[in-house]
């Protein structure tokens, strides 16, 4: 079992950024696929960003914005969120597995306001 923890999350204003960071338990090397998730009140859970044997893939409400990256040796997954807007207020997720979709993190959230 694989506990995945996220953190970066908070307040910043329209325009600004922030990087979030995915510490897993344990090893990610086998994750095949490695994900951000996010969820904003009263909306479905939407994939944001993805990284399947190293192939991205973004939403198109972000591509250009955000970027997915990691570092197996510190069994961590990033985003790297760019120009910010309001609505990408939400609370981010990660996820990731050996062969798709598998272990959920808590949480973090962000909020893009002035």
């Amino acid at each position: 079992q694989v506990q995945l923890v996220e953190s970066g999350g908070g307040l910043v204003q329209p325009g600004g950024s922030l990087r979030l960071s995915c510490a897993a338990s344990g090893t990610i090397i086998n994750f095949n696929y490695v994900a951000w998730y996010r969820q904003a009140p009263g909306k479905q859970r939407e994939l944001v960003a993805s990284d399947r044997g190293g192939n991205t893939n973004y939403a198109g409400s972000v591509r250009g914005r955000f970027t997915i990256s990691r570092d197996n040796a510190k069994n961590t997954v990033y985003l790297q969120m760019n120009s910010l807007k309001p609505e990408d207020t939400a609370v981010y997720y990660c996820n990731g597995g050996p062969w798709g979709p598998g272990y959920w993190g808590q949480g973090t959230q962000v909020t893009v306001s002035s």
